[in-house]
């Protein structure tokens, strides 16, 4: 194998495969980058075996061939080459190693052979459909803080993806939920997703989808069985397997009947919290929100380091309430707000509450309250 390559396209697209690389691994060749030179392109590949990720770029082949070398070893030797250098790709008379060189810089790195590479084969993706990069960026980003991180609910580490009918509209909706708070989005959905069984992409996958869609694309491609999913962007291919499990009925924890309803506006109140919740513990992270006549009093209390209180004006008719949250996770339903409103529909100190941006707003938080 003898390839000449820009340096600035090699590092894009080890930048985008070798993220799926394990720093730790058992199995040395999954700590590797497989390079196939043919035609004229270079495909490069790698994978943990949850996850693959393969882009092609243009090459200057001389002789076309294949082999795998260390992942991070080869994204830092190209991340630290000059800009606007050619890289040339060689391997090494017994093919037991590959050289590198740019410029006067020469390195040597340990090959294994292709042959020993994994194929995360997808199989058969019986349902596909396209979606602009904006929309899917906006579904993941508006969920992905509400995935669990604890194993043990391993059905809960991803998002939910599934097409719904809602109020005569086929809807493609994301949900995402840790047990304390629910996310969940929607928007029309696009040609061909009807009928699309409900999928759990992965914690992992979910993060990569983001950086790739990140990089610039016009529309994604996603393909999908009930095990895999398959994303294709500008010349980059995502592979996942998907959680083998089923996602909870989170329409049962949605409430429908809170007729309390608060207006806030959206900056000034996650300011507030931000600030009394200075004083709060790490552990506890509780805000009390007591409501009334117009205002709403947000304190902590906490019994090592003191209190704090801040009041602001506030659209509330509704009897006076006394509920807690956890601040940390008020900042975060706020923050994924679009308006400048936030509005709140509470019930009663224990029951959940439902925010959004309004009525009939196409994403839609649920948050439980904590004991003050």
């Amino acid at each position: 194998m003898r390839v000449t390559v820009e340096r600035a396209a090699l590092l894009k697209a080890l930048g985008h495969v070798h993220r799926v690389v394990e720093r730790r691994n058992t199995i040395p060749i999954l700590s590797n980058v497989l390079l196939r030179a043919d035609g004229e392109t270079l495909r490069l590949k790698a994978t943990d075996l949850d996850i693959e990720v393969t882009e092609t770029i243009p090459a200057d082949i001389a002789q076309a061939g294949s082999t795998t070398v260390p992942a991070y070893v080869i994204y830092d030797i190209v991340r630290k080459l000059s800009d606007g250098a050619q890289v040339s790709l060689e391997m090494a008379g017994d093919g037991g190693q590959m050289q590198i060189r740019s410029g006067r810089s020469r390195f040597m790195l340990q090959a294994l052979p292709e042959s020993d590479f994994p194929d995360l084969a997808a199989g058969d993706l019986p349902h596909s459909f396209e979606l602009p990069a904006a929309d899917l960026k906006r579904l993941i980003e508006k969920t992905q803080f509400a995935i669990s991180t604890e194993e043990t609910r391993y059905y809960l580490n991803g998002i939910f993806l599934h097409a719904i009918e809602v109020s005569g509209q086929p809807m493609l909706r994301a949900v995402a939920t840790d047990g304390h708070r629910l996310a969940r989005v929607e928007l029309p959905a696009p040609k061909g997703s009807e009928g699309m069984p409900g999928v759990i992409i992965p914690r992992k996958a979910v993060a990569e989808i983001v950086k790739l869609v990140e990089d610039g694309s016009e529309t994604i491609r996603i393909e999908l069985s009930s095990a895999k999913v398959r994303m294709t962007f500008d010349g980059v291919v995502l592979t996942s397997k998907l959680i083998d499990g089923t996602f909870p009925d989170y329409q049962r924890v949605i409430p429908t009947g809170n007729d309390k309803l608060l207006t806030v506006e959206r900056a000034e109140f996650a300011k507030a919290v931000d600030r009394v919740s200075t004083i709060s513990s790490e552990r506890g992270r509780a805000v009390k929100l007591a409501l009334g006549d117009g205002r709403l009093t947000l304190s902590v209390n906490n019994p090592d380091s003191g209190s704090a209180t801040e009041e602001i004006e506030v659209d509330y008719e509704a009897g006076s309430i006394d509920i807690g949250f956890n601040a940390r996770y008020l900042l975060d339903i706020t923050a994924q707000l679009d308006g400048d409103t936030a509005l709140f529909k509470l019930a009663d100190p224990g029951s959940p509450t439902v925010i959004q941006d309004r009525d009939g707003a196409n994403a839609l938080y649920v948050l439980m309250p904590m004991r003050v």
